[in-house]
């Protein structure tokens, strides 16, 4: 939006997108790996790492994770996706340079992106394959990994128990309890307390983003555009069609203040709820229990429509 906006002052962010990305996804990855031992999608569905090995009693998530598998987690959260978006982008723009390339056809250069183009599509595919592969062991029973990216870790997911939501509640609830009562040691733990709940705040508010973003993207897709449009285009129903006038029908008086009924100015005022005209209330209520009808419009009526007017004159 800044550069956008301001491309001359903020132009930079948007060139260097990739890497503020990054950067901003590193500290959002090591403050729920550090506290909660899982990613910020993990912990959102209420899952944790844990290390793999003996199946001895598994570590409470606000324990962390051992460093060695912290910092792989890590890496492989951040580092991986990161080179892979640049590797797609680089390939795209070789791509597009092979088109309008002014090196000679013969050029060392030329024949080395040519054969890295070449090559670049079967590499993918074993990539993306290799988890296809995982993923149906897992689906199958015959992995405990649904990722590489967590073998490579040398972790293992699991759902939170009891246990660790308490822990983490705990954990963001509490506060270091202070010795003395002096104005710093006040100041100091406002702060920390104010701290602690912009950070709580940020996160579960990232989180509610996180939902509707999907939930805007899901919106504004083609497929449910299609569905929208299926669903407006249906016809409006037409208004109702007023019943052509019978010989019973009664006719409006050209004074307002007399009874389409009985001709005569309105005695005890009352109108009808299905088309609104106004009747004596003797009249309306004998023609309606006789006929079930409005009797200028035609329409269905009962005596429960019949709302009685009262004037300040009555």
């Amino acid at each position: 939006v800044l550069a956008e906006s301001n491309p001359g002052r903020y132009g930079f962010l948007w060139h260097w997108f990739d890497e503020i990305y990054v950067l901003l996804d590193l500290l959002l990855q090591q403050h729920h790996l550090a506290r909660c031992s899982a990613s910020f999608s993990e912990n959102f569905y209420s899952l944790k790492r844990i290390p793999m090995g003996d199946g001895r009693q598994q570590p409470l998530a606000t324990a962390g994770l051992p460093k060695k598998q912290h910092w792989k987690s890590l890496l492989l959260l951040v580092l991986v996706p990161y080179l892979k978006g640049k590797l797609e982008k680089l390939v795209s723009s070789l791509r597009e340079e092979d088109e309008y390339s002014i090196h000679p056809p013969s050029s060392s250069w030329k024949r080395f992106y040519r054969a890295f183009l070449a090559a670049y599509p079967y590499v993918n595919m074993t990539w993306e394959g290799w988890f296809l592969i995982q993923q149906l062991c897992y689906i199958l029973g015959k992995a405990e990994h649904h990722s590489p990216m967590l073998k490579l870790a040398g972790v293992r997911l699991v759902r939170l128990t009891a246990e660790d939501i308490q822990a983490l509640e705990k954990k963001w609830t509490e506060t270091t309890p202070s010795q003395t009562h002096s104005f710093t040691s006040r100041v100091q733990s406002a702060l920390r307390k104010a701290l602690g709940g912009i950070a709580f705040s940020l996160s579960t508010g990232l989180s509610v983003s996180v939902f509707f973003l999907q939930f805007l993207d899901w919106w504004h897709s083609s497929e449910n555009q299609e569905t929208i449009k299926s669903l407006t285009a249906l016809p409006t129903p037409p208004p109702p069609v007023h019943l052509e006038q019978e010989p019973s029908s009664a006719l409006l008086p050209s004074l307002k203040t007399v009874c389409p009924l009985c001709r005569k100015v309105r005695v005890n005022a009352t109108a009808l709820a299905t088309s609104g005209f106004v009747f004596c209330y003797r009249c309306v209520y004998t023609y309606v229990k006789a006929h079930q009808r409005c009797p200028v419009t035609g329409y269905a009526t009962e005596l429960q429509h019949l709302v009685k007017l009262y004037s300040p004159e009555s």
